[in-house]
Parts: C-alpha cells; sequence; structure tokens
C-alpha cells in the first residue's frame, strides 16, 4: 500500500491550497482516510477525516475553512484548505485506516510521506 500526498506549497494568510493523496494497493471506498499535521517542534495532530460510510470529522481549528473529500473513482482523497492561516504551517500527512477511532494515530495502518504548506503573514 501507498500513498503519495502533494499539493503543498508557499501561500500567504488568507489564500487556499488544495492537498491530494493519491493511493495504490487498496480500494479506498472501504476505508477510511485522515489528513494530519506536524509544525516544527510540535507533535502530529488530527485534521480531517473522511469515512469510508461518508462522515465527516474535523478538528476545530480548520472547521468551516477545510474539506475532506473523496473520489472513489480515482482512489484519491483530498483537502481543500481556505482562509489559510500562519499557524496552519506544518507537514501535512494522508493516512489510510479501517478503524473508526479517526482522531487518533492509531486508527490509520498505512501513511504517506507527507507534503509541506507554508502560510506566510
Amino acid at each position: 500500500v501507498q500513498l503519495q500526498a502533494s499539493g503543498g506549497g508557499l501561500v500567504q494568510a488568507g489564500g487556499s491550497l488544495r492537498l491530494s493523496c493519491a493511493i495504490s494497493g487498496r480500494t479506498l471506498s472501504s476505508y477510511n482516510m485522515g489528513w494530519f499535521r506536524q509544525a516544527p517542534g510540535k507533535e502530529r495532530e488530527f485534521v480531517a477525516a473522511d469515512s469510508w460510510s461518508g462522515s465527516v470529522y474535523y478538528t476545530d481549528s480548520v472547521k468551516g475553512r477545510f474539506t475532506i473529500s473523496r473520489d472513489n473513482a480515482k482512489n484519491t482523497v483530498y483537502l481543500q484548505m481556505n482562509s489559510l492561516k500562519p499557524e496552519d504551517t506544518a507537514v501535512y500527512y494522508c493516512a489510510i485506516g479501517g478503524s473508526s477511532r479517526y482522531p487518533s494515530t492509531y486508527a490509520y495502518d498505512y501513511w504517506g510521506e507527507g507534503t509541506l504548506v507554508t502560510v506566510s503573514s
């Protein structure tokens, strides 16, 4: 199983980015997907999750600004990030798993390499 995250970059505060995560080796429609991020010197934190049944979850700090979605036909999950803030700066990771404990890293058994998002003020 491989996950390839892309779409990161440098953006000014208030701008937008769309991250993509392409999955190979698993059929996306049968699994839950999550996005996490890790800022320098901080622990990895939950950002958003999209369950195989269609439920979505967000951490409070991104509600109303970020949207997680999936295209099962393309085996790809997305994270649309709007109204970006400097505190959103981090390496963003996508992950796939079968557990319903979405905010926990233990709910996911495969992870992508990460893509860096830098938001300038």
